[in-house]
Order: C-alpha cells, then structure tokens, then sequence
C-alpha cells in the first residue's frame, strides 16, 4: 500500500465540487483508494463524493490518501501532481462576505418615519414589490407511500429522468448556475448516495419515498454536525435534489399551486433551494427575505449573480401577516420598509437614479485607456476559460482577451469536443469581442492535466513532461481540427493563434506546416475562414530568451508566461511549501532575462503589447514596467 499525505488547502473545505473532482481524479485508477481525515478521524471511500463530503474536512486538516492494487505506483504519481497542482482549483466558489455591513439610515429617509424591519444584509441591493409567500413543500407525504415490486426498478428511472433534466439544464444555462448545477449532478449520480437508498429499501425494508427521505435526513446530519459553516449550508442542496428526486417519481403528488410571478414580487420564505430559485421568473423577482439562508448558500450565490437584493434575520412566519402589502426592499441599509407611503417611495426613487448615475459612471471608468502614472499607454486584457466569461470581462473594461485557455474545451469529458463545438465556443467570444483582439491558446494538455481518452502515460514530473505543443505530434489529427475551428471562427474578428511551452525553432516551424494544411482544407471544402492569422508562442521555457531573435523571423508576437517561466528558471515548484519561498519573479537574474527577450522583441517589431505578468503583486508590475514591458 502507498500513502499520500497532505494538508487540505480547500478554504471551504470539501464541499460538493472539489469532492466530485478528487473523486474523478480517483476513480481513473483500479486500485482501492481511502480518503482519511486525521484531525475527525474520519476515512470515506475517494471515490465517492459523497462519502467524501461526509469526512468533514476542512482548510488545513491533515490528510492521507491509501491507495492499495495494480495500478499504485502510477495513481500515486498522479495524484500527487493532481493535489499538488490542481486540488485548490476545485474550490472557485469562495464564501461571500462575513457580513455586509449595512449603511446608516439616512436622516433624509428617517424624517419621513417608514414602518421599518430591520434585517441583515446578506445580497446589496434595493427593490420593490409585493410581498409574497413561499409555500414550503411537505415531504411527509412521501413518506408514507406503500412499498412497491417496482420500486428499484422506480428509481433507477427517477434517477436517470433528473440527470436528464439536469443536463438539460446545463445545456440552457451559464455562470453560477452551470456549476451548481453541476454540483447536484455529480451528487445524484454518487454511488454512495444511490447506494445508501438501495441499502435502506434492501436492509431496512423500506418502501421508497421512506428511503429517499432517510437517505436525506442521514446526509444532512453528517453536514450539519460539521464544523464548516460552508458545509453546513449543503444542507439545502440534499434538500433540493431529495425534493426534485421525489416530484419526479411521483409526479402527481407535486404542488399544484406553483408560484408564477406576474408582478414585481419580494419573496419572503424560511428558506429556498437552487432548483426553487432558478424556477422563478427573475424579471419579476425585485428581492427576498430568507429566513435561513446562509452567507455561502448557493441560492444566495445565484441570487448575488442575478443582482437580487437579499436579506435575512426576519421571520418568515412573522412577516407572513404583511403578505400581499407593497413594500420596498433596502438591502444598503438592512430595511424593510412595509406600505411605503408617496413621499418614502418617492425617497427610493431619487435614490435608485443616484445608484443608476454611480453604475454609469463606473462603466465609463472602465471603458477609461490605461496609464502608468508616469503616462505611458498600457492595455487591459481579461484571461479566460470559457466562452461564457467573455462578456463579463468586457463590460468590466477589458480591451482584449490576452489569453483564452482552450484546453478548458476538452477536460472533464469522455470525448474530445469535434470542430463545429470548438468552432461555436470560439465564435462566441470573438463576437462579445467585436473589434477586440482575442488570443487563443492552442490546447495546453497532457502531463499534469490529464486527459482519460488521450491514454498518455502517468508520468515522474508532469510538468517537465509530454504536454502541450509536444503531444501535437502524436496527436496531430486533434490539433488540425482546432486549428481548423479557429481559423473558421476568426472571420468574425480579430483573432490571434498562441502555441504553449515552445522551445525549440523546429517545433514552432512544424506547427506552421500544420497551419498550412489545415488553410488548404478548409479551402478545398469550401468553408469560410481566415487565410492568415497572427502566429505567437509563450515564452515560458528558458531556453527560448537566448535564441528568441530567431524567433523574430517565424512569429508575429510573444507572451510572456512569468509565472511558469520563472519556476523553470529557478527549478522551484512554485506550490510545494518547503521550497516556495525561493520562488521570486523579481531576482535580478529574472528580472535581467526578461529585459533580454523584451529588448530584442522591440528591436525587431515584434513585442506590441502582448505580455502576460502574474497578477496580483504590484512589486513585479512595477519591476516588468522598469524593464521596458508593457
């Protein structure tokens, strides 16, 4: 047996998401793998998420993975790259605020003496409507539904019906909503939670809707006794996909008075589940009143995405006897003002103009040139994953995209994505783009990120190892095909082609061959693309700084990669805590090589302004500046 031990760098600990990923991460292996918690003495099967979640592991913990079969040796390696590399990715959705703290009551609105709730500010914002309850659904009926013959058979299909309905979803939906989605598929389609109702209906002899029901009070007292206020809050998701699971296998006992909002609506209720806020008609949503949300809720994350004020700290029951009143909303100053008469409504109108006049002048400061103080000209570009952040980072100013990581397409699936889907992907970011440049890196897979059906060998060091622009070769058939996307989609603006971890002459020449090929195919089928688009290569082998004049002659552009760059420089692993602190992109030897790439790019007319810095320390901003970047 092999051992991998580590401390959990999750802030939220492990919730439904990273459970999910490790437990993929796991399950590529045969070998039996045991996830165990030292600090709760707690160990759960890694391949399930599940199970996983239950250890209630939190930031720090101390952990082990055991992993005992054939294939050891190898999931080790990549485990261990994985934790290393990759673990605290999984952890994107960060708690909000640990309280928002309310503004002051203006005298202004107080001299007009509102009939005023006070509450806590759990989303900013101001709305108005009509107060309107949410009518909890009753489970106990469920329960008590007689065993059937055909109950496994029952669930099985209610089970397959919700992955259905849930993909759908996924399909039809982006940002937040995406991932949470994502998050209950993984949990219905769980061998652990699936298992645990089969166990119950086999062992304990009860009927189904008993067994859905157990299975979700079992779950949600694991979560509840954690001491993470995060993993608490997943409470509500067992609730809502239990919920979904019961409607669909018994569909005539779902409410039939379903809320439809027709009207400018303030929702107030003890609590509301995802699925329950996706429902809703956000048009006519204005703001809610939650009784038991939490600060990390998903509902109240879709809610902060979908800029719904919301507040809390006020009973639902309490408020129940305002139901059908006009009201106004004030999630700035944690109020809920009831019946609001002309001269208070006309108080919120003025206010809200106010508000409108900052967001605008926000949104023309973003669309403001960028200088250093000491005025030179510098551009602002957003780096991205997917598709759907294109439009964010526009309106938010940014005047390009400096890089697009395309590997993102073809990760966390069983197929490689086929062209006319990348070339859909790419299309979309170039028309949010307009006249904007987009720089679209070529797929950076292999080595540490693995991919299931490429079948490329675990290796020692995946980072040193066969990734990137040296899988192409072997793989050449799967980079002509994105070539070919991208050259079909830059016809709808700027487009430019970046190729990862170059470091030799030859490679870059033989990537331009395929570019060739792929022109030439595209023309002979008589498909709309772009004879010739800007050619570039991150620099981010050391190697390339001392032949990048040659370079000159073959690209259009460099991009300087830091921070993988200055790792190599100094053969550090920038995540591995014995040896971080020598991590250091502003040496004088870093510092002096930057210079050379950046000296000898400008001299030949190549740099423009395509240089990717890491991010986030301004020491470097302000060394990368002083070399002549920028």
């Amino acid at each position: 047996m092999l051992t991998i031990e580590f401390l959990c760098p999750l802030p939220n600990g492990i919730h439904a998401r990273p459970a999910w990923e490790l437990k993929e991460q796991c399950s590529q292996w045969q070998s039996d793998i045991t996830f165990i918690n030292h600090r709760q003495n707690t160990r759960a099967d890694a391949k399930s998420s599940l199970a996983l979640i239950g250890t209630s592991t939190l930031f720090n913990d101390s952990c082990v993975l055991n992993i005992s079969g054939r294939d050891e040796e190898q999931a080790k390696r990549s485990l261990e790259a994985w934790l290393a590399h990759h673990f605290i990715d999984s952890d994107s959705v960060q708690p909000g605020p640990a309280e928002l703290a309310a503004h002051p009551l203006p005298r202004s609105l107080l001299r007009l003496n509102p009939d005023l709730l006070y509450g806590d500010v759990l989303a900013s914002g101001v709305g108005e409507g009509i107060l309107t309850l949410w009518q909890s659904d009753n489970l106990e009926g469920y329960r008590t539904i007689p065993a059937s013959a055909e109950d496994l058979t029952r669930l099985e299909n209610s089970l397959a019906t919700l992955a259905e309905q849930l993909n759908q979803q996924l399909r039809e939906r982006d940002g937040e909503s995406k991932t949470i989605l994502s998050a209950h598929l993984s949990l219905i389609q769980d061998d652990e939670f699936v298992g645990n109702i089969r166990r119950l209906m086999v062992e304990r002899h009860l009927a189904l809707g008993a067994a859905i029901i157990a299975n979700m009070e079992q779950v949600c007292r694991q979560l509840s006794a954690s001491a993470s206020d995060y993993l608490r809050e997943r409470v509500s998701d067992i609730r809502d996909i239990t919920e979904q699971l019961l409607h669909i296998t018994w569909p005539e006992k779902q409410p039939r008075n379903a809320l439809v909002l027709t009207r400018p609506t303030l929702l107030v209720a003890e609590d509301l589940t995802p699925s329950q806020f996706l429902s809703l008609d956000l048009q006519y949503l204005s703001g809610m009143i939650l009784e038991k949300t939490g600060r990390t809720s998903h509902t109240l994350i879709l809610a902060r995405a979908s800029a719904i004020p919301v507040l809390s700290g006020l009973s639902a029951e309490a408020i129940g006897r305002y139901a059908t009143r006009p009201a106004v909303l004030d999630a700035q100053c944690g109020v809920l003002a009831i019946s609001p008469d002309t001269s208070v409504r006309g108080y919120y109108a003025v206010a809200q103009k106010l508000a409108d006049k900052r967001q605008q002048r926000q949104a023309r400061d973003a669309a403001l040139l960028a200088c250093t103080q000491d005025n030179q000209r510098i551009d602002i570009a957003a780096n991205i994953g997917t598709a759907l952040e294109a439009p964010g980072a526009f309106s938010n100013g940014a005047e390009g995209i400096g890089l697009f990581r395309t590997e993102m397409l073809f990760m966390d699936r069983d197929s490689a994505p086929d062209e006319q889907e990348q070339f859909e992907a790419y299309q979309q970011v170039l028309l949010a783009a307009g006249e904007k440049p987009v720089i679209f890196r070529t797929m950076d897979i292999g080595g540490d990120k693995h991919i299931r059906y490429l079948n490329i060998p675990q290796e020692e060091n995946p980072f040193l190892g066969y990734r990137a622009v040296r899988i192409y070769p072997e793989f050449a058939g799967l980079f002509r095909t994105q070539l070919r996307a991208i050259l079909r989609a830059a016809v709808f603006g700027h487009a430019q082609l970046m190729i990862p971890m170059v470091h030799s002459l030859d490679q870059i020449l033989w990537v331009k061959s395929e570019l060739k090929k792929a022109v030439a195919e595209l023309h002979g089928e008589r498909l709309r693309h772009v004879q010739d688009i800007p050619l570039g290569i991150m620099v981010e082998v050391p190697s390339v700084c001392y032949i990048i004049d040659h370079f000159c002659d073959e690209v259009d552009f460099f991009s300087i990669g830091s921070s993988d760059m200055t790792q190599y420089l100094y053969a550090v692993d920038r995540n591995n805590p014995r040896v971080s602190p020598l991590y250091n992109p502003i040496t004088p030897s870093f510092l002096r090589m930057l210079r050379q790439i950046i000296h000898t790019a400008h001299e030949r007319g190549q740099m423009g302004r395509h240089l990717r810095r890491t991010g986030r320390r301004k020491p470097l901003f302000t060394a990368t500046f002083g070399t002549g970047a920028g």
